[in-house]
């Protein structure tokens, strides 16, 4: 017909995924931003892939120390839930930098770590990633009621009464945001009980760029630019980054102060140019007399725990990990 065009890009992340004039969108190979060479493997752990969520075919990977499945009736692990990052428009669980991770955590803590698959925007803008998060919970509740019924790594290896929320850089977002739901009981999720919290790189924003996100002279693994346009391609169409799904304490967002949040442990890396978010996420906390421990790491990147997972930042993070696992034997959250 006349006058009509071809879609045309309007909106491009990276040249990895793209909106077109049409709404569609065309996504590319995320693999280009991965390790250079493979990562070593974790001998001693063993993972498949469990499905979640039928009707989304969303997948949970579990992992496991083999030797909880060498001894019956042994002791239980922990459980750790864990979001991958990527700014809610990218990433996947079965990524090499979360998997390892991931193996690193079963291995060194040991637990029993479930990475967990969502739908990412464009596609699926928020809140879809945070409606998985909380249908990944209610899964893991409905396993927790089937005792021996249950997936058989789990009923043989989980202690479901040790369970904790983390996440990497966006992961970490969706972490907070589920551990406020299940705090708030507006996610009821018991027999699990969530004992603790960790937010690793978070990925928060706002309206107003902080002095760190300002600061555009240094070279960060994140710029401030592509993290307003993950949230710019993530969020509901026509919402600022104070969104509360962005910006936990912007201007909509509920006080947390009433709420009775479990232990927190928040990673700082100090070389993020969103670590001035994070601080502050950290001393309003404290401000609310919140149980909560900030860690920093000087020099250190945002998501330098999967950039480099066996570096030696990425070494103290897993002591000071095991250490924050093991000592939570607070009253849980239900």
């Amino acid at each position: 017909m006349p006058g009509d065009t071809a879609p045309h890009v309007v909106e491009d992340l990276l040249g990895i995924v793209q909106i077109l004039s049409d709404g569609s969108v065309v996504r590319g190979d995320e693999s280009v931003l991965g390790p250079k060479e493979p990562f070593p493997d974790v001998p001693g752990v063993e993972w498949k892939d469990v499905l979640y969520h039928a009707a989304h075919g969303l997948r949970v990977r579990v992992y496991r120390p083999a030797s909880a499945s060498s001894v019956a009736g042994g002791a239980k692990l922990p459980v750790l839930v864990y979001f991958h990052g990527g700014g809610y428009c990218l990433g996947s669980f079965a990524q090499p930098t979360f998997h390892a991770f991931c193996l690193r955590a079963a291995a060194e803590l040991p637990a029993v770590v479930l990475s967990v698959q969502y739908r990412l925007a464009p596609e699926h803008r928020l809140p879809a990633a945070i409606e998985d998060g909380a249908a990944f919970l209610s899964w893991l509740r409905g396993q927790a009621e089937l005792g021996a019924g249950a997936e058989p790594w789990l009923a043989e290896s989980a202690d479901f009464a040790r369970t904790f929320i983390s996440g990497v850089s966006a992961g970490a977002n969706l972490a907070h945001h589920l551990t406020v739901q299940v705090a708030t009981a507006r996610l009821p999720v018991s027999p699990v009980r969530v004992v603790g919290y960790v937010l690793l790189s978070a990925f928060f924003g706002g309206a107003e760029r902080t002095a760190s996100e300002a600061d555009t002279t240094t070279d960060v693994s994140l710029p401030v630019e592509i993290c307003e346009q993950l949230w710019h391609m993530s969020l509901p169409v026509g919402a600022s980054r104070d969104h509360p799904v962005a910006n936990p304490f912007g201007p909509e967002s509920p006080s947390l102060a009433p709420v009775e949040l479990p232990p927190a442990l928040v990673v700082a890396p100090l070389g993020d140019v969103l670590r001035v978010r994070v601080l502050g996420y950290e001393a309003r906390l404290k401000d609310m007399g919140k149980d909560v421990e900030l860690v920093e790491f000087e020099g250190q990147q945002h998501g330098f725990s999967v950039l480099q997972p066996f570096g030696e930042a990425a070494d103290e993070l897993m002591r000071v990990l095991r250490r924050f696992v093991y000592q939570c034997d607070t009253p849980a959250v239900r």
